[in-house]
């Protein structure tokens, strides 16, 4: 303990002073004493690493090996293994290689998925049959009856074509939908006959009611004598992909910059990404945004609403989602058919097909025009709002008075659901969901559920359609889903995800427990040598002493025997006498 004293005293630039003793000779004898001290702990010290590592080397100083080599070898093992476990601990080579990945670079593995999704992508149609259109027509029957049809089901081939990387951290690509039809999973076939709702002639007259009378006159007149009728039979093929009408051949010929097909189908419409581009991020700047829309069509706003309703920035479009997701974290959700994005939050976690993931809803109210959520105020359309529940997309399908909703009117005013029959919403059914693998951003198994729906006005002044003023007609939903991974692509991201990491940890640790164990067994080894050393030393020493003691003894003994030898041979008369 004085030793240490000495040390830090020293250290520190400070004297020890004498309570007894404050003279300057006083001073001067301690500073010597410090000095002796020092010299003397240097030298205690060097003996004792001394002695290790002459414990510790292989090799005597003559050449001679001091112990076994594989000693040697085990300590630099153990050196290196508590190394490299280091190096995975601080520099997680997992997380680098996997952002790697992550990365959007032209040929990489998360590129080339994101380019053209090696998934099965399919879009199922439920058409809304009316079953009673003669006594609707004819007033025998004030509600329209509905029967669900379908599903017809087809197979969407998704991919970003003509991708063109930019200096920005983006690339540029044109969405591709094409559709094939998939008879064997379909309920019905495409040439179902179905009694439809005559979009053309809702269209034209919901956009003329406000027309002047002339004008109202003139188009009157002419669905007259075209006997346009309002709910028209078709095949479930003609309502989806295109239908004939007279009122939409007119159009094409005298506003073709409006009306630019000669025939009218729902599901053309919806698919009809003729001309559009997107703007996506690379994960250059940053990795969470990898695979999100920057712009679409070249901007961030979608031209058909203002303020934070048209915002397109951010959004995912189905294929990847943020990478590095946190659980609070709000989703965007754009698809060109619902004309806007849809926000999602997440509702619990799951692990599907071995992965672990967040399910995510639609948020609540998301579809209430500001009803109850002001922020959604700005989807009311040249400030008309429609019922909660349904959104007008007028804008976006040629202006036709399209609204979406929730299938059956989930969600929706009441009211909407009592206008008509034959719909009864159902939550597992028609609400959306999405599992999103939340470190890459991974769909691994999503549905998202919309209604096609007629918002009709005011338009019982125009020829054929009195009885549907102010009626919401459903006429289809849809349902696109992505159901389960294909297995090469869910054998890829469980390696990444479960096995990868997994492997990291457990390599990490029992580095650094084996470096560990091999070290503290060569030191162990070391040492114990260095200790039966010093044993044999001791015992050979002690050996060397006793014989010593005894010589010494012996020659004590040799000497009084002599002396008194001497002594009788000198023939004292004492020593006489004592014999």
């Amino acid at each position: 303990m004085k030793d240490l004293m000495v040390i830090w005293n020293t250290l520190s630039r400070r004297q020890i002073y004498s309570s007894v003793n404050i003279n300057p000779n006083g001073e001067k004898q301690v500073e010597q004493d410090e000095a002796r001290t020092l010299t003397n702990l240097q030298r205690k010290s060097s003996v004792v690493v001394n002695k290790f590592f002459n414990a510790a080397l292989p090799m005597r100083a003559g050449g001679r090996q001091r112990w076994s080599k594989n000693t040697f070898i085990l300590m630099a093992l153990g050196l290196f293994s508590l190394a490299f476990g280091c190096v995975i601990l601080l520099c997680h080579p997992y997380d680098l290689l996997f952002n790697w990945k992550l990365f959007f670079g032209q040929g990489g593995e998360t590129f080339e998925m994101w380019r053209k999704p090696e998934v099965d992508l399919y879009l199922k149609v439920y058409l809304f049959n009316v079953t009673n259109h003669n006594e609707f027509l004819s007033g025998e029957e004030s509600k329209l009856r509905f029967q669900e049809v379908g599903p017809y089901v087809y197979k969407e081939a998704f991919e970003h074509a003509n991708v063109v990387f930019n200096d920005n951290g983006t690339l540029s690509a044109v969405p591709v939908h094409p559709l094939k039809y998939i008879p064997e999973l379909s309920n019905g076939t495409e040439e179902d006959l179905v009694i439809m709702p005559n979009i053309a002639l809702f269209s034209i007259t919901n956009v003329m009611k406000d027309a002047s009378y002339i004008s109202r006159w003139g188009l009157n007149t002419l669905i007259r004598r075209t006997n346009t009728q309002p709910l028209v039979q078709m095949t479930a093929r003609e309502f989806m992909f295109g239908y004939q009408s007279t009122l939409v051949t007119l159009g094409n010929h005298l506003m073709p910059s409006w009306i630019k097909f000669d025939r009218l189908g729902l599901i053309d419409r919806m698919y009809d990404f003729d001309g559009d581009f997107e703007t996506i991020y690379t994960g250059e700047t940053d990795l969470r945004l990898t695979g999100l829309i920057d712009k679409y069509n070249g901007d961030v706003n979608l031209p058909q609403w203002t303020g934070s309703c048209a915002n397109v920035h951010g959004a995912s479009d189905g294929v990847k989602f943020p990478s590095y997701i946190k659980p609070n974290d709000t989703l965007l959700f754009f698809r060109k058919s619902l004309c806007r994005s849809e926000r999602m939050v997440r509702v619990g976690e799951k692990v599907v097909q071995g992965l672990y993931t967040y399910q995510y809803k639609f948020m609540e109210n998301e579809l209430d025009n500001g009803a109850i959520n002001p922020e959604n105020k700005c989807f009311c359309r040249q400030g008309v709002c429609l019922k909660p529940g349904l959104i007008d997309v007028t804008d976006c399908y040629y202006g036709f008075p399209i609204a979406l909703s929730y299938p059956h009117f989930y969600k929706s005013d009441p009211s909407l659901l009592e206008a008509v029959e034959g719909l009864n919403p159902e939550k597992e059914k028609h609400e959306s969901y999405f599992f999103i693998q939340p470190k890459t951003g991974l769909p691994v198994d999503l549905a998202f559920r919309f209604q096609i729906n007629m918002a009709l006005q005011d338009i019982e002044h125009m020829a054929r359609v009195e009885k549907f003023p102010h009626l919401t007609l459903p006429m289809l939903w849809f349902e696109i889903g992505m159901y389960k991974l294909p297995t090469n692509m869910h054998l890829r991201f469980w390696f990444y995800l479960n096995f990868m990491p997994t492997t990291e940890e457990v390599v990490m640790y029992l580095l650094l427990l084996s470096g560990t164990i091999l070290l503290i067994w060569s030191v162990a080894r070391i040492l114990s040598l260095g200790t039966k050393k010093s044993s044999a030393e001791w015992l050979e020493m002690e050996k060397k002493r006793r014989k010593a003691q005894t010589d010494k003894q012996m020659e004590s003994k040799s000497k009084d025997t002599d002396v008194y030898s001497s002594l009788l041979t000198s023939g004292d008369p004492n020593l006489m006498l004592i014999a």
